[in-house]
C-alpha cells in the first residue's frame, strides 16, 4: 500500500509539472504570435489654398494617425475673394464643397466625420437653409456646435464650418 501511495503521489507530481510546463509554453506561443500595430503619430499637413493659408498663418488640415482635423472652410476663391456675399445657402454649399475636397485628399468620406462646428454671423438665416445638410449627411449627423458670432475673418463671410474625422483601417 505504501508503494501504491508513493507511486500515485509521484505520478501526480510529474503530471502537475508537465501540465504546468504545457501552460507556460502556450502563453509563450500566443505572445510570440501577437502583433502590435502602431499608427504613425507624425502630423501630415495639407493646404487647400497654400498662398492664402501661408499669408494668414494656418494649415487647412492636419492628419495624425487615423484622425483628421480640418480648419474652418469658408466660401472664397483661391485668391481670397468671398463667393456669395449676402447668400448664406451659396456660402454653405461652397464650404461643404471645400471640406469634401480635403476629406478626399486623405481618402476620407463624409461618413468618417464625427464632429462638425458651424460659425455664422446670422443664425436665423443659417437655420432657414440648414436643411441642405440632409443632402450631405445621409447616414447620420456628427456631433457639433452651432454658434452665432459677431464676425468672421473677412468682411462678407456669413458662415465657416470645421470638421474632425476618423478612419478605421
Amino acid at each position: 500500500m505504501k508503494k501504491n501511495f508513493l507511486f500515485t503521489s509521484g505520478f501526480l507530481i510529474v503530471a502537475l509539472i508537465i501540465c504546468s510546463c504545457n501552460n507556460a509554453d502556450k502563453s509563450k506561443t500566443s505572445s510570440e504570435v501577437e502583433v502590435k500595430v502602431v499608427s504613425s503619430d507624425k502630423p501630415e499637413y495639407f493646404n487647400l489654398r497654400p498662398k492664402l493659408e501661408k499669408d494668414y498663418g494656418y494649415s487647412h488640415a492636419v492628419k495624425i494617425g487615423d484622425d483628421l482635423k480640418i480648419s474652418g472652410a469658408v466660401s472664397m476663391t483661391d485668391s481670397g475673394i468671398i463667393i456669395g456675399t449676402g447668400n448664406m445657402e451659396l456660402q454653405m454649399k461652397n464650404c461643404y464643397s471645400d471640406l469634401e475636397k480635403i476629406l478626399q485628399q486623405y481618402g476620407y468620406t463624409i461618413d468618417d466625420v464625427y464632429a462638425e462646428n458651424i460659425y455664422t454671423t446670422n443664425m436665423e438665416e443659417f437655420i432657414k437653409v440648414s436643411g441642405y445638410r440632409n443632402s450631405i449627411y445621409k447616414k447620420q449627423f456628427p456631433t457639433g456646435t452651432w454658434l452665432e458670432v459677431k464676425g468672421l475673418a473677412l468682411k462678407g463671410q456669413l458662415i465657416e464650418i470645421d470638421m474632425e474625422a476618423h478612419k478605421t483601417k
